[in-house]
Formats: C-alpha cells, sequence, structure tokens
C-alpha cells in the first residue's frame, strides 16, 4: 500500500509540473508575440521619408548649389554633386558642364545635348536639392545672426522667425539694407502689421539684403 502511494504522488507531481510548464510556455508565447507588434511601428516610423525639390523649376542656378543630375537607364551617368565656384560642374565623359545662370530644365538640355556624341536617346532631368548660391543677412539683436540660405519666394517675416530674438531687440526700427545699381536703399519694417498678416509689409527679401534688428 505504501509502494502504491508513492507511485500515485510522484505521477500527480509530475502531472503538476508538466502543466505549470505548458502554461509558461504558453505566456512566454504571448509575450513574444506582444513583442513584435510592438516593435512594428517604430520599424515604420524608421522608415526614410521622400523630400521634394529644393527649387522649383525657373530657378537659376548659382555657384555652391547643389544639383541632382539623373541620366536614364544610365547609373554611372546619374550622380549629385556642387556647382563649383567657376559655375561648372564635372560630369563622367563630359568633363566640365556650365551650370551656373542656367535654370534646371536649360542644363539638362545642354547635357542631353553633350551626351548625344555617346548615347543614342540620352533622357536628363536636373533638380537642384541645396540652394547655397543665394543668401540674406541678419544682424543685430538676433539669437541666430549670419547669413540665411535665400529660398525662392522668402519673405523678411521668415528670416526673423529662423533668426529669432534677444531680449533686447527693438522690433519697432527693424529694417532691411538693399544695394541696388551702387545705392543703397532702406526698408522700415513694421513687425507688428507682419504679425497681424499684413502681406503689403511683408517684404520680399533679394540675394544680398541685410535685415537689422536694433
Amino acid at each position: 500500500m505504501k509502494a502504491r502511494s508513492a507511485i500515485t504522488t510522484i505521477l500527480l507531481l509530475t502531472f503538476i509540473a508538466a502543466a505549470s510548464w505548458a502554461q509558461s510556455s504558453i505566456k512566454g508565447s504571448d509575450g513574444n508575440k506582444d513583442n513584435t507588434n510592438s516593435a512594428t511601428p517604430a520599424a515604420v516610423s524608421s522608415a526614410p521619408q521622400e523630400t521634394s525639390s529644393a527649387a522649383p523649376p525657373s530657378y537659376v542656378i548659382g555657384p555652391e548649389d547643389t544639383v541632382h543630375v539623373s541620366v536614364w537607364k544610365e547609373s554611372d551617368l546619374t550622380t549629385t554633386l556642387p556647382v563649383r565656384p567657376d559655375g561648372m560642374i564635372s560630369l563622367p565623359l563630359l568633363n566640365d558642364v556650365q551650370a551656373a545662370g542656367l535654370t534646371p530644365m536649360e542644363l539638362a538640355a545642354s547635357i542631353t545635348t553633350k551626351l548625344k556624341k555617346y548615347l543614342a536617346d540620352p533622357r536628363v532631368t536636373v533638380v537642384v536639392t541645396a540652394i547655397n548660391s543665394k543668401r540674406v543677412y541678419v544682424t543685430g539683436e538676433v539669437l541666430h545672426s549670419g547669413s540665411v540660405a535665400l529660398m525662392p519666394n522668402m519673405t523678411v517675416l521668415q528670416a526673423l522667425a529662423s533668426a529669432g530674438f534677444t531680449q533686447f531687440a527693438n522690433t519697432k526700427k527693424i529694417y532691411v539694407l538693399r544695394t541696388e545699381n551702387g545705392k543703397q536703399q532702406k526698408f522700415p519694417v513694421n513687425y507688428k502689421n507682419l504679425l497681424r498678416g499684413d502681406a503689403a509689409s511683408n517684404i520680399l527679401l533679394k540675394p544680398g539684403d541685410t535685415i537689422v534688428v536694433p
């Protein structure tokens, strides 16, 4: 009787242990499933986002701008490169090509014509990816003084927003200095009107303009 009771006890303990192991396995499986699901959003959010061109098709390329030249089905000829200070870019097969002073479409047409010596039907696309040739300047009581890349249709309010003000800034006496035909002009900026959405007070900036915040 004692032997039979001992065997029964051993079987009962074995059954309990097996049930406990199965339950812990199920929990572990669920835990892994939760971890997998929680990782999915992170993977999605880390996917690279496409960015649009930094300049419109009518933009005139200048020295130090960056351009992306794409030749259809010719990966060896597709490249992103800066415009040199002399206004030229260096491309495979063609060596130096004039880029400054041309729009992206005009540069694409120029490269297409030159490539016809080497390719039967070259198809070229040019995109300006970074504007560095045209700049304005912000000085005075601002948090970030110095040069600012002039984006197409950039206004004085946009430039001031990127520069920020110090606590000593006199926003009532802001002005823009502009030199044209050898003559310097001074344009007062009514900052309060800018904040109210007055388009007439929001000066459209030109290359070389200097914004002064007293």
